[in-house]
Protein backbone atom coordinates (compact mmCIF):
# COMPACT_ATOMS: atom_id res chain seq x y z
CA UNK A 1 0.00 0.00 0.00
CA UNK A 2 2.27 2.34 0.85
CA UNK A 3 4.71 1.60 -1.99
CA UNK A 4 2.07 2.25 -4.33
CA UNK A 5 1.25 5.71 -3.00
CA UNK A 6 5.45 6.09 -3.29
CA UNK A 7 5.53 5.33 -6.62
CA UNK A 8 2.12 7.50 -7.65
CA UNK A 9 4.18 10.32 -6.13
CA UNK A 10 7.04 9.51 -7.86
CA UNK A 11 5.40 9.60 -11.26
CA UNK A 12 3.61 12.47 -10.36
CA UNK A 13 7.11 14.47 -9.66
CA UNK A 14 8.13 12.75 -12.45
CA UNK A 15 5.76 14.20 -14.97
CA UNK A 16 5.87 17.77 -12.82
CA UNK A 17 9.41 17.86 -13.45
CA UNK A 18 9.32 17.24 -16.93
CA UNK A 19 6.71 19.59 -17.43
CA UNK A 20 8.88 21.75 -15.88
CA UNK A 21 12.13 21.21 -17.83
CA UNK A 22 10.11 21.14 -21.45
CA UNK A 23 8.57 24.66 -20.21
CA UNK A 24 12.62 26.08 -19.14
CA UNK A 25 13.76 24.54 -22.49
CA UNK A 26 11.71 26.16 -24.31
CA UNK A 27 12.30 29.39 -23.23
CA UNK A 28 15.72 29.55 -23.41
CA UNK A 29 16.03 28.10 -27.03
CA UNK A 30 12.82 31.33 -27.46
CA UNK A 31 15.35 33.28 -25.64
CA UNK A 32 18.34 32.81 -27.05
CA UNK A 33 16.59 32.89 -30.23
CA UNK A 34 14.76 36.20 -29.99
CA UNK A 35 18.46 37.77 -27.89
CA UNK A 36 20.03 37.30 -31.44
CA UNK A 37 17.13 38.24 -33.62
CA UNK A 38 16.23 41.62 -31.48
CA UNK A 39 19.57 42.61 -30.89
CA UNK A 40 20.45 42.99 -34.81
CA UNK A 41 20.46 46.21 -37.02
CA UNK A 42 17.44 44.92 -38.60
CA UNK A 43 15.17 44.75 -35.12
CA UNK A 44 16.85 48.78 -34.42
CA UNK A 45 16.04 50.19 -37.47
CA UNK A 46 12.03 48.43 -37.19
CA UNK A 47 11.66 50.00 -34.22
CA UNK A 48 13.16 53.47 -35.72
CA UNK A 49 10.49 52.96 -38.01
CA UNK A 50 7.89 52.04 -35.48
CA UNK A 51 8.45 55.55 -33.84
CA UNK A 52 8.70 57.85 -37.33
CA UNK A 53 5.55 56.49 -38.39
CA UNK A 54 3.97 57.16 -35.10
CA UNK A 55 5.10 60.99 -35.17
CA UNK A 56 4.40 61.05 -38.83
CA UNK A 57 0.53 59.74 -37.55
CA UNK A 58 0.60 62.44 -35.17
CA UNK A 59 -1.33 65.55 -37.12
CA UNK A 60 -3.46 63.20 -38.73
CA UNK A 61 -4.61 62.15 -35.47
CA UNK A 62 -4.20 65.83 -34.05
CA UNK A 63 -1.45 64.50 -31.44
CA UNK A 64 -4.61 63.09 -29.08
CA UNK A 65 -4.37 61.27 -25.85
CA UNK A 66 -4.82 58.23 -27.91
CA UNK A 67 -2.15 58.87 -30.15
CA UNK A 68 0.14 59.15 -27.05
CA UNK A 69 -1.35 56.62 -24.94
CA UNK A 70 -0.75 53.68 -28.70
CA UNK A 71 3.07 54.44 -28.07
CA UNK A 72 3.27 54.52 -24.56
CA UNK A 73 1.68 50.90 -24.73
CA UNK A 74 3.93 49.31 -27.05
CA UNK A 75 6.73 50.40 -25.31
CA UNK A 76 5.79 49.54 -22.25
CA UNK A 77 5.13 45.90 -23.13
CA UNK A 78 7.71 45.59 -25.32
CA UNK A 79 10.20 46.67 -22.47
CA UNK A 80 8.63 44.23 -19.51
CA UNK A 81 9.04 41.40 -21.72
CA UNK A 82 12.56 42.19 -23.11
CA UNK A 83 13.61 42.46 -19.11
CA UNK A 84 13.09 38.58 -19.23
CA UNK A 85 14.99 37.84 -22.04
CA UNK A 86 17.84 39.98 -21.50
CA UNK A 87 17.88 38.65 -17.72
CA UNK A 88 17.87 35.30 -19.19
CA UNK A 89 20.50 35.56 -21.62
CA UNK A 90 22.44 37.36 -18.59
CA UNK A 91 22.27 34.93 -16.14
CA UNK A 92 23.30 32.04 -18.71
CA UNK A 93 26.45 34.14 -19.98
CA UNK A 94 27.15 34.60 -16.66
CA UNK A 95 26.80 30.88 -15.64
CA UNK A 96 28.68 29.96 -18.28
CA UNK A 97 31.64 32.26 -18.19
CA UNK A 98 31.81 31.16 -14.19
CA UNK A 99 32.25 27.69 -15.14
CA UNK A 100 34.84 28.67 -18.04
CA UNK A 101 36.92 30.50 -15.47
CA UNK A 102 36.76 27.86 -12.67
CA UNK A 103 37.97 25.45 -14.75
CA UNK A 104 40.84 27.47 -15.59
CA UNK A 105 41.30 28.17 -12.23
CA UNK A 106 41.23 24.19 -11.32
CA UNK A 107 43.55 23.57 -14.11
CA UNK A 108 46.11 26.00 -13.73
CA UNK A 109 48.96 24.72 -11.54
CA UNK A 110 49.65 27.46 -8.81
CA UNK A 111 46.13 28.65 -9.26
CA UNK A 112 43.85 29.14 -5.41
CA UNK A 113 41.74 26.23 -5.63
CA UNK A 114 39.42 28.46 -3.37
CA UNK A 115 38.53 31.19 -5.83
CA UNK A 116 36.41 28.70 -7.48
CA UNK A 117 32.73 29.70 -7.90
CA UNK A 118 33.28 33.16 -5.78
CA UNK A 119 29.93 33.69 -7.01
CA UNK A 120 28.33 32.37 -4.63
CA UNK A 121 30.39 33.96 -1.63
CA UNK A 122 28.61 37.04 0.76
CA UNK A 123 29.47 40.38 -0.03
CA UNK A 124 31.29 40.83 3.09
CA UNK A 125 33.51 38.00 1.77
CA UNK A 126 34.00 39.38 -1.78
CA UNK A 127 34.94 42.75 -0.06
CA UNK A 128 37.78 41.51 1.62
CA UNK A 129 38.84 39.08 -1.10
CA UNK A 130 38.87 42.73 -3.11
CA UNK A 131 40.68 44.03 -0.88
CA UNK A 132 43.54 41.23 -1.14
CA UNK A 133 44.17 41.97 -4.48
CA UNK A 134 44.41 45.05 -4.11
CA UNK A 135 47.08 45.30 -1.54
CA UNK A 136 48.78 42.55 -4.11
CA UNK A 137 48.32 44.91 -7.12
CA UNK A 138 49.98 47.82 -4.90
CA UNK A 139 53.30 45.43 -3.80
CA UNK A 140 53.73 44.53 -7.37
CA UNK A 141 53.70 48.35 -8.49
CA UNK A 142 56.18 48.96 -5.94
CA UNK A 143 58.27 46.37 -6.07
CA UNK A 144 58.52 47.25 -10.32
CA UNK A 145 59.36 43.91 -10.59
CA UNK A 146 59.46 41.85 -13.92
CA UNK A 147 55.58 40.02 -14.73
CA UNK A 148 55.35 35.98 -15.23
CA UNK A 149 55.89 36.24 -18.67
CA UNK A 150 59.45 38.07 -18.49
CA UNK A 151 58.07 41.50 -19.53
CA UNK A 152 58.50 44.44 -17.04
CA UNK A 153 54.65 44.93 -15.17
CA UNK A 154 52.91 47.60 -16.92
CA UNK A 155 49.94 49.28 -14.87
CA UNK A 156 47.57 52.06 -15.96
Amino acid sequence: MVNNARARKSRTDQRERDFFCVVRDAFRCFAQRSSVLLGSAWAFAAAVLAIVVWIVTGPTFHFSDTWQLIINTATTIVTFLMVFLIQNTQNRDAKAMHLKLDELIRAVEGARNQLVDLENLSDDDLKKLEEQFRRLRTQAENSRAPSDNGQPARFP
